[in-house]
């Protein structure tokens, strides 16, 4: 039966990619694919940990602040990194004290706008040194990198068309 409502506690969509790269190679069927393992479900259980995307580049820690500690009182503020030229690429993850402080970001923030942009906030399995960065080849993040429509919170065109 179909939910009318979507779980608020479901993994980041990062924490299911790297599910997905571990598991390629034992495909079992498709609703596996799509379902995060036991270890990653177990952690976001009491995840208190949001991955927060689709941030302007000019978005500040104190702006992501202010609007993050409405729901609770934030433990850390981790801004994603350009991994070459350490500038701002988009993300963030935010930590709260408390799981149920977690949710209520997800339920009341997720989804607002934040210096014009719609923000994007998934439960993390939390923060480990090196995520802060960019993924993407030329150092930000992936999408950024292709993108064919000209975004100026994001840098403009992305950076492979740009070349």
């Amino acid at each position: 039966m179909q939910n009318t409502v979507d779980r608020l506690d479901k993994p980041s969509s990062y924490a299911m990619s790297k599910n997905k790269k571990r598991r390629r190679n034992n495909r079992d069927d498709e609703e596996a694919d799509r379902a995060p393992s036991p270890e990653v479900e177990d952690k976001l259980a009491n995840a208190t940990t949001l991955y927060v995307g689709n941030l302007s580049f000019y978005t500040t820690e104190e702006q992501i602040h202010s609007l993050f500690s409405t729901c609770g009182e934030i433990k850390r503020l981790v801004m994603g990194l350009d991994r070459f030229n350490k500038t701002p690429c988009g993300f963030c993850f935010v930590e709260y004290y408390t799981h149920q402080d977690a949710l209520d970001c997800l339920k009341y923030v997720g989804g607002t706008k934040l210096d014009e942009r719609i923000i994007r906030a998934d439960l993390d399995e939390g923060f480990a040194e090196g995520r802060q960065y960019g993924r993407g080849r030329s150092g930000g993040q992936v999408r950024d990198e292709y993108r064919e429509e000209f975004d100026p919170g994001r840098g403009g065109y992305g950076r492979l068309v740009q070349e």
